[in-house]
């Protein structure tokens, strides 16, 4: 099942920019170096405003996950996964069965582009 169509707002147009290009792109703290979710408007660390986008490796490893049962179609898996950089991301784990999922497991980033939408991160087994 693909992913659903997301649209770009001035919050997310940089964001979205990186995933077009193959980039998951995350904050990075120009005060104390810390790096943030891509969400984040101050510093979680050090409060500093206006933190900088930056590249993630986009590896890391699955925290916890769900396995959505949606109507009509088969299940898929959501997952919260701590990047290498540590912040945490949520996405789609996918190319895995969800019985196979586990926490712990290594993954890696890819981006899928629905047709009229942005293209958005997923994850796969590393």
């Amino acid at each position: 099942m693909p992913v659903g169509i997301v649209h770009r707002d001035a919050a997310t147009a940089a964001f979205f920019d990186g995933t077009a290009r193959g980039e998951l792109l995350i904050r990075r703290c120009g005060a104390c170096g810390a790096h943030s979710a891509p969400q984040a408007r101050t510093c979680p660390q050090c409060a500093s405003p206006e933190p900088s986008w930056t590249a993630a490796a986009g590896t890391g490893v699955v925290v916890s996950w769900s396995v959505v049962h949606a109507k009509g179609g088969p299940p898929f898996v959501v997952g919260i996964v701590e990047l290498d950089e540590e912040p945490w991301i949520q996405g789609r784990i996918v190319e895995v069965a969800p019985e196979d999922v586990y926490g712990g497991m290594h993954v890696r980033v890819a981006f899928q582009r629905p047709e009229g939408g942005e293209a958005v991160p997923v994850f796969h087994p590393a």
